[in-house]
């Protein structure tokens, strides 16, 4: 990366477009002059031939869940027959697949042939043009399609608008610098949110040991949690803690104003703290309300959620210079006594054998919700001081290593943007 940086090159001359100003070497193209427009088309679902065949059909949703730039895999396949069936294209390695309705602007490269539905209209590219850098360029024009979009059902771009979109194009070697500088960007981006999935699965796997058979133990007993050491206690929370739900408001108290309040958004943090930076206020009087209040050490658990698997998660509180409170969609446990630590409680509650005894508690309208009962006689454990205290460390050192990962990852993404704007504009040249 830092031998691709060191041929970025500014004292550029510029041309007026009608796109804006460009390079004087670039010129302006209609992305149909440089690539071919394949649509998308499916094959009768009541003939049973024409599926499960050795060729992969894409949809939109292959594309909006892809992890990466290239799709090699489909969720369906079909066969030669069901590909003649109803006039689909087998698109060649190195398209872009292009969603063009529902999600607009989505794609990716196939590094594998492959066939779409209607739900496309994927990208060729000619020899005019490097596929990877039409690929970035469309991924900037994200906006403009979703501009170009129109239909009451569900949005969707028309081929005719595609092939009229307007590209600055640089020449084809510049192209594939362009191209190679931001690739390498992508791969450091993938390559980190792999050690970050992994080092994930690594604190899942170690999360269950360590807060089921803890650290150094010979000998178990059988308890209505399952298998535990000898030395551990099982206890109600209830016993441990006391319970309040977060406090009301109207939605125009909600504003610039008041008292900093944490909501269900601020609630899914990947360490155990609550992140709280970017909290609402509400403007409401706590005087005669000390207990809305949070303290050092207050767990706030998820009271409803939108998702099924959102509800009971459990959060941290940290104080910070100033007045905190929380919102009716949380409730706070404040700990009674010394006998359990926050952080070590904390994990315990986000273990998998908790999660799944939580969320089986709750009840589900339009909305699951959890309720005070439920997280009073849920049943937790309390080992020795020291043991809690060396099982928080092992897992918080965990925890930092995947937030300092994120944090790099954050930066890439961050650098990858500013580039793509500089880079696919002409605005920094790269030396060829």
């Amino acid at each position: 990366m830092v031998e691709q940086a060191s041929s970025l090159k500014t004292g550029v001359k510029y041309k007026e477009t009608p796109i804006g100003k460009i390079p004087v070497d670039w010129e302006v193209v209609r992305l149909g002059d440089v690539c071919d427009i394949i649509g998308g088309s499916t094959p009768s679902t009541k003939n049973k031939e024409f599926w499960g065949g050795e060729i992969p059909f894409a949809t939109p949703t292959d594309i909006t869940n892809l992890e990466g730039r290239e799709i090699s895999g489909t969720k369906q396949s079909i066969t030669p027959e069901g590909l003649s069936s109803c006039g689909a294209h087998l698109l060649p390695t190195g398209s872009i697949l292009l969603t063009s309705r529902a999600t607009l602007g989505a794609c990716a490269v196939n590094s594998k042939a492959m066939a779409t539905n209607q739900g496309f209209a994927s990208l060729v590219c000619k020899e005019k043009a490097h596929n990877w850098f039409v690929f970035y360029k469309m991924i900037s024009l994200q906006r403009e399609m979703d501009r170009l979009g129109s239909g009451s059902t569900f949005k969707e771009v028309s081929k005719h608008n595609i092939r009229s979109l307007a590209l600055p194009l640089p020449p084809f070697p510049e192209q594939r610098k362009i191209a190679d500088i931001l690739t390498t960007v992508d791969k450091a981006i993938e390559k980190t949110t792999q050690v970050i999935e992994k080092t994930k699965e690594f604190k899942k796997g170690l999360m269950q040991r360590l807060l089921t058979r803890g650290i150094g133990h010979n000998k178990f007993k059988k308890t209505e949690i399952g298998d535990i050491p000898e030395e551990w206690e099982v206890v109600k929370l209830e016993q441990v803690a006391d319970l309040k739900n977060g406090i009301n408001f109207r939605k125009e108290q909600k504003g610039e104003k008041g008292i900093l309040t944490i909501d269900v958004l601020n609630m899914y943090s990947t360490g155990i703290f609550i992140n709280p930076t970017d909290l609402y206020r509400i403007d409401l009087d706590l005087i005669n309300k000390e207990d809305y209040i949070l303290k050092e050490g207050d767990i706030l658990f998820v009271r409803s959620s939108v998702k099924r698997e959102g509800v009971g998660w459990a959060c941290l509180f940290k104080s910070i210079n100033e007045k905190v409170t929380f919102c009716g969609f949380i409730i706070r446990a404040r700990l009674i006594g010394a006998k359990i630590s926050p952080e070590f409680l904390t994990y315990f509650l986000r273990s998998d054998r908790v999660r799944a005894l939580l969320i089986s508690g709750a009840g589900q309208v339009a909305i699951t919700n959890i309720s005070q009962n439920t997280l009073q006689d849920l049943n937790i454990v309390i080992p020795s001081h020291s043991e809690q205290k060396e099982i928080v460390g092992v897992l918080s050192s965990i925890d930092e290593q995947i937030e300092k990962e994120s944090k790099h990852k954050e930066q890439l993404e961050t650098l990858k943007k500013g580039l793509m704007q500089v880079l696919l504009t002409g605005k920094l040249r790269v030396g060829v």
